[in-house]
């Protein structure tokens, strides 16, 4: 993600530099006055997910898109503020050297104090050192390599890349076994090796429990009950996800606390012989109508006559991209005249890479966000909770067995991670009875 700032006399003039210099695909961050014209802070490559993991704790404050973005935007223009600060305290020090030498003085002679210095933000702290410590030009050298260096941490924070000073690198011993452990939980590599860096000093148990709070601030979840709100929700992924169950819990739910008569079902699944069964067996159950969209039948048609309905629940035939009708499926489900929720079913046993894939495969559907079946069966959760955070789909609903409608659950970050953690514990228990016997 690259990030930049624009300053003009006009709102008119500042956006032409930033259509020239950052082109079309440029997201704006924020924009305010200033004294000589206006300021803009835009970007490119603009990730929400990003942007909270390197916000870090204080991400939990952005309550909506626009505050994150804002945020961006000052933790931004902080890190310029400190790198141009750093820049000014090598000039000094430059200027005071050449003033020095041209008076005859010692470069020792000089008081230099490193706690004018600003701190690091990438967490490279820099010693005080008395005047004097060090002599001549080997002290001024090592001064000025060291704030070399913190402009350089500074100057990969700004543009988003990782830091490369060694005390930045992520390479110490706690560091190297916090990332282990986030391994063992069921991160990816990439992400816990980004989670582990952010734990400056301290111990494991810190940096764990660090590294869990920024793990559930980056997992987003619904915010509405369907089952209260209303609307129209349509159900897409593989085969075997669990999207008919799922669907059959949810109406299940629904019927017990408010009846049958505001609710109905329909399936876009007439690809495959006999594929309606199950729905249809949940409607008979139920009481609840289900109507199957077809050749003659069209799902916009179908939402029409079922306007009058509270809750409508849509089942969608698991098809991949090699499948006949997928693109037709997916693009029935965009283009609708309604407002339908789309929300992708995700066990959580697959592999992050299948997840990943799936993932691809139906967001032209216009993903509002996820569902996380087959809690109970996954060894741990870390794989499908990093999958979430790094594609930011809020989880509306997770399943954690075969009752219906009882194995249902609203998702939550917080409770969620404690999860993941019970269940690393429970593997880790099994694992020293295995060594034991």
């Amino acid at each position: 993600m690259k990030v930049k700032r624009f300053f003009a006399q006009s709102m008119a003039e500042a956006l032409k530099q930033v259509s020239h210099e950052m082109g079309p695909d440029a997201v704006i961050l924020s924009n305010r006055r200033v004294d000589g014209g206006v300021e803009i802070v835009t970007a490119l490559d603009y990730d929400e997910n990003m942007a909270r993991q390197r916000l870090g704790e204080k991400a939990v404050e952005a309550t909506n898109g626009s505050r994150l973005a804002e945020m961006q935007a000052e933790q931004h223009r902080r890190l310029e503020e400190e790198l141009n600060r750093s820049r000014s305290r090598i000039r000094e020090v430059r200027e005071k050297r050449a003033g020095n030498a041209s008076s005859g003085g010692t470069a020792s002679s000089m008081s230099f104090e490193i706690a004018d210095f600003p701190a690091s933000l990438s967490g490279t702290d820099m010693a005080e050192k008395p005047a004097g410590s060090e002599s001549g030009a080997d002290g001024y050298a090592s001064e000025l390599a060291s704030m070399r260096a913190e402009i350089s941490s500074l100057r990969d924070l700004v543009s988003g890349k990782a830091p490369t000073t060694q005390a930045a690198s992520g390479n110490s011993a706690v560091q190297q076994r916090l990332a282990e452990r986030l391994q063992e939980f069921g991160l990816g590599a990439e992400l816990a090796g980004s989670l582990s860096r952010r734990h400056r000093a301290g111990c494991l148990e810190d940096g764990w429990k660090q590294s869990l709070k920024m793990l559930a601030t980056g997992v987003r979840t619904g915010r509405e009950d369907w089952l209260d709100a209303g609307g129209i929700y349509a159900l897409v992924g593989p085969t075997g996800s669990g999207k008919t169950t799922t669907i059959g819990k949810l109406a299940a739910r629904y019927v017990l606390e408010h009846g049958p008569d505001s609710l109905a079902l329909v399936t876009t699944d007439r690809y495959r012989v006999a594929a309606h069964e199950q729905l249809f067996v949940f409607g008979r159950i139920l009481n609840v109508p289900v109507r199957v969209v077809d050749e003659s039948h069209s799902l916009d048609d179908i939402l029409d006559e079922l306007s009058d309905r509270h809750l409508v629940l849509i089942d969608t035939a698991g098809l991949t991209s090699a499948d006949r009708g997928y693109q037709e499926q997916l693009a029935e489900l965009a283009r609708s005249d309604h407002n339908i929720r789309t929300h992708l079913v995700v066990s959580a046993t697959s592999q992050p890479r299948i997840m990943k894939s799936v993932w691809h495969c139906y967001k032209m559907a216009n993903l509002a966000g996820c569902i996380m079946t087959k809690i109970d069966e996954a060894l741990t959760l870390g794989e499908a909770l990093g999958f979430v955070m790094e594609t930011s789909l809020p989880v509306a609903w997770y399943t954690d067995g075969q009752k219906i409608p009882e194995d249902l659950q609203r998702a939550e970050a917080i409770p969620l991670v404690r999860l993941g953690v019970e269940r690393l514990k429970a593997v880790q228990s099994a694992q020293a009875v295995a060594e034991g016997a």
